[in-house]
């Protein structure tokens, strides 16, 4: 017969290994949210820095964007990206690029005469 005292014992026990279980699944949670790579990119009339960047397909990502003057526009339909970067502020955008292939990333806020030529590529592999 089990007594009152060694069931007490044995349901602290299980709720001491739930609970330890729940902090470390918790905590390995967190270190991956952690582990996402951060790309910086900067926006300057009238370019992007760097001009061209990599990702892998199925890869998230954090994309830091960064303008060092105006307000800018970071537009690319297939990663679904529509993002405004304000004056002399930074954001930051989560990507899971699904598709392969070369793409172009324009500004699409209007920033000045060249505008039209401020684009990045971004290759997915």
């Amino acid at each position: 017969m089990i007594t009152t005292n060694a069931r007490k014992a044995a349901f602290a026990s299980l709720l001491s290994l739930a609970l330890i279980a729940l902090m470390v699944s918790s905590g390995a949670n967190r270190a991956h949210a952690d582990d996402i790579p951060v790309v910086e990119i900067t926006a300057k009339r009238f370019a992007f820095t760097p001009d061209k960047i990599t990702l892998k397909k199925g890869q998230t990502v954090k994309l830091r964007l960064h303008s060092e003057d105006v307000t800018h526009g970071f537009f690319l339909r297939p990663l679904k990206l529509d993002e405004e970067i304000p004056a002399g502020q930074t954001i930051e955008v989560t990507v899971t690029p699904q598709t392969a292939g070369t793409f172009m990333t324009i500004c699409d806020h209007f920033c000045g005469a060249n505008h039209g030529n401020m684009t990045m590529t971004i290759v997915v592999e």
